[in-house]
């Protein structure tokens, strides 16, 4: 069951459902799990300024920019807010 979890979610965040789905934007969260790492620990480099992705701030709300991400995950290479490999 497990490996069943982690194959739909695998295809959830891929580059191709990412593309598929989201807006110009998306949330901290799903980008995150898109990343591999938890909610937590986007917020936290959000916060920090280190998030390998273009994050924008619009009031209250953090939001991650969809094409930045997906370069991010293409690439494999951070691209924003001085994240470094």
């Amino acid at each position: 069951m497990h490996e069943q979890t982690n194959e739909v979610q695998g295809t959830r965040y891929s580059p191709t459902s990412i593309r598929a789905t989201w807006d110009g934007t998306g949330s901290v969260e799903d980008a995150s799990r898109a990343l591999g790492f938890s909610r937590a620990k986007g917020y936290d480099l959000a916060r920090r300024g280190e998030f390998p992705c273009r994050v924008l701030r619009i009031g209250r709300s953090t939001r991650v920019v969809t094409a930045s991400l997906l370069r991010v995950l293409e690439s494999g290479e951070p691209e924003y807010n001085g994240a470094r490999a």
